[in-house]
């Protein structure tokens, strides 16, 4: 399928900046082109050289030019490009850096390698970072000197604590500035962090701590959450409990929410962090070990709806140039923005919460509801602490959009710059309502996707192309990417087959790129990373989204899940696609979960919808009738569910994301062990019975 296929047509432009040549970006661009004898115009031409064959000269100038991190040691090469990927290549060998003194400490782009300097927004007197509880009840501003100082003491008391190089160290806390010192304490001593929510339940915690065996654990003693404390030390005993016979961990540390820390006493293993920081003797020195580029530094972890999370280990090296990359050229992000990213600290987006700070920039870090004590508050808070970056997700858009709530007419949002959203599909109406409703005409929507898997986006924004309805503005620099037919079968050394633009398909990179992450810990062998990434096709990254590339805009559309595509009688598609023609039309349904059902019986497979009524809604034969008519108009017939039926519930993980794979895997027949990271495990039950809709139908319509 080709740009002039008349089936597609440009969807409505939405917004495009006002002097796309006067952005780094750009700049960048030209740039290169003067120091590689290119001519390079557009972002494609752009995005076409950090991929092709000379795509080590693209990261090269990064990192001289762009990235401008702290670091020693010197490099020869940029990768080998001609390994294989599955082989997972090493980048910029040579190099030795540290995650913490990157945040704490500053070097201007463009200055020589040896000039580090505190100039350019990390002044010691200046705010570094804004800590906000739920409802903006309490607003607490830290200093870069406030920030150096609370690191260098927790640093060093983890050293007496026996904490060293390779190790871990884990939190089960909030987005609060305790945590962020636990981050970059560990990180400066070379080790690891892994983070894990309060609300995430005790055996989700369990699943992610016993697999990586942190040296110590860190937790909050309460959470605050939709206008409620929760006493957390009943819960810290049950991990408590359970980490018991691990010997690498030495202990528990109660990280006080309030001003004063709770009695932890009747807790085993665990002391206060005040009595923690005792060991540290008063000293405040940083002293940062300098680890290789490729040597780990955080640990993310897949969502682990249906089983144990994997354990995601990411290189320094590869995830701050990454960081680079994405903050400087696809988003111009300055000494001077203030960024406030919703999110809780068991989803990669923490990771995007903090790492503002690399840039000089202060970001806002937010514990709790943004629904608390209304749902105007989020937006007054925005305005007041002029935010110049919002992260967010198309589910507080929806929350928005359903009380006829526009947050350019609750306060004023003349700083705001551009709102990042991700964490599932956006529909094209938010789209749409952003603009036409909800945010200033200036404001870049910068709709993104790639996650955890790799510390950074493969789809996501960027200033020299214009934004239309829809989908991921474009793809990342540096990062190839390719749709491949997802009707092949694949397996071990098949090669897969890249569709055109146009054609709906598993989204994979064809090529490595830095930010891979290194192993799965305890993986060994490789097998788990292997089968994640590299099983299905041949020596390319298969990444598990559903996708398209719009053939005139050149934006990624994605379509949901590759493991939750729809496919009746050989039909493709997204549950995404169903879900936008109801949150379109039916204001009456609260939410849904659209998926197939194929058991080893059945010769084809079979769409189920399932509809949760608002509050005083009713769910009636009518409104199935409306659905499935409403859905064959705007899509097709063969995108109408043949079920449609009620639910009382939806099943999400703790951070808002709708799970439709267990929800399947249910319906399809088998049965699953929830995982830890559900919000809502209990719901999963409802949906047994539809294994055997035939019956159920049959005996309803008996009644």
């Amino acid at each position: 399928m080709t740009a002039e296929t008349p089936a597609f047509k440009a969807p409505r432009k939405l917004w495009e900046h006002p002097d796309p040549q006067n952005t780094r970006m750009a700049r960048f661009m030209r740039k290169a082109n003067q120091d590689y004898g290119l001519n390079m115009k557009t972002f494609q031409d752009l995005y076409d050289w950090s991929v092709g064959p000379t795509r080590t000269d693209f990261w090269r100038l990064l990192w001289e030019s762009e990235a401008n991190l702290i670091y020693s040691g010197t490099y020869t090469t940029v990768v080998d490009t001609s390994a294989r990927m599955d082989s997972i290549p090493k980048w910029f060998e040579g190099v030795h850096l540290n995650f913490a003194e990157n945040v704490l400490f500053f070097r201007a782009p463009g200055s020589d390698a040896g000039a580090i300097t505190t100039a350019g927004g990390k002044e010691d007197d200046k705010v570094a970072t804004t800590e906000v509880r739920e409802g903006a009840t309490e607003i607490r501003h830290y200093t870069w000197k406030e920030l150096r100082s609370a690191v260098g003491r927790l640093s060093n008391a983890m050293r007496a604590h026996g904490v060293k190089k390779g190790d871990r160290v884990a939190v089960v806390a909030s987005n609060s500035f305790p945590t962020l010192c636990v981050f970059l304490a560990v990180t400066t001593l070379g080790g690891s962090f892994s983070s894990s929510s309060t609300d995430m339940g005790t055996k989700g915690v369990l699943d992610r701590l016993l697999q990586i065996t942190p040296r110590w654990v860190f937790m909050d003693d309460y959470a605050v959450y939709n206008g409620k404390t929760v006493d957390l030390r009943p819960k810290m005993k049950e991990i408590v409990e359970g980490m018991r016979g691990v010997a690498e961990c030495k202990g528990f540390v109660s990280m006080p929410r309030f001003e004063e820390a709770v009695d932890v006493s009747g807790v085993p293993s665990t002391m206060t962090t005040d009595r923690f920081l005792e060991a540290a003797g008063g000293k405040e020195a940083l002293v940062f070990e300098r680890i290789a580029y490729a040597d780990p530094f955080m640990i993310a972890y897949s969502s682990g709806t249906t089983g144990t999370p994997k354990c995601i280990v990411h290189s320094v090296g590869g995830v701050l140039t990454s960081v680079m990359k994405e903050g400087r050229l696809h988003r111009d992000i300055q000494t001077t923005d203030v960024s406030l990213q919703y999110t809780t600290t068991g989803w990669i987006m923490y990771m995007t919460a903090v790492m503002a700070l690399l840039y000089g920039s202060r970001p806002l870090l937010y514990d709790g509801s943004p629904f608390q004590p209304d749902l105007k508050m989020f937006i007054k808070l925005m305005a007041d602490q002029k935010v110049t970056k919002l992260g967010i997700s198309p589910r507080y858009m929806a929350e928005l959009q359903k009380a006829k709530i526009s947050p350019r007419e609750v306060a004023d949002l003349s700083s705001l710059q551009s709102v990042t959203s991700t964490g599932m599909v956006l529909p094209d109406q938010l789209f749409e309502w952003f603009y036409d409703v909800a945010f200033p005409p200036k404001v870049q929507l910068a709709n993104i996707s790639g996650g955890t898997d790799l510390a950074g986006c493969f789809g996501m924004e960027n200033p020299m192309t214009p934004m239309y309805v829809g989908g991921c503005q474009g793809p990342s620099l540096g990062t190839p990417i390719a749709v491949y037919d997802q009707q092949m079968e694949g397996g071990v050394g098949v090669k897969g087959k890249e569709l055109p633009e146009g054609a709906p398909g598993e989204i994979v990179a064809t090529k490595s790129f830095p930010n891979m992450p290194v192993f799965f810990w305890g993986d060994k062998g490789g097998k788990k990373y292997f089968d994640a990434y590299f099983a299905r096709f041949d020596n390319v990254w298969t990444h598990g989204d559903f996708i398209m590339v719009h053939p005139l805009t050149k934006q990624i559309l994605f379509l949901g899940r590759a493991d939750g595509v729809l496919n009746p009688s050989g039909v493709r598609f997204g549950s995404a696609e169903v879900y936008g023609v109801i949150e379109e039309f039916f204001p009456q349904i609260a939410d849904s979960i659209c998926v197939g059902q194929r058991r080893p019986t059945d010769n084809d497979e079979t769409v189920m919808l399932f509809l949760m009524m608002k509050p005083g809604q009713k769910f009636t034969q009518g409104l199935v009738k409306e659905v499935q008519d409403k859905i064959g108009k705007q899509l097709s017939k063969r995108h109408v569910p043949k079920w449609v039926f009620e639910t009382p519930d939806i099943p999400t993980t703790v951070n808002l994301k709708k799970v439709e794979l267990p929800v399947k895997q249910i319906v399809s027949g088998q049965i699953i062990k929830p995982s830890g990271t559900l919000a809502n495990p209990d719901s999963l039950n409802y949906y047994y019975q539809f294994a055997k809709v035939e019956e159920l139908v049959k005996a309803k319509s008996k009644l």
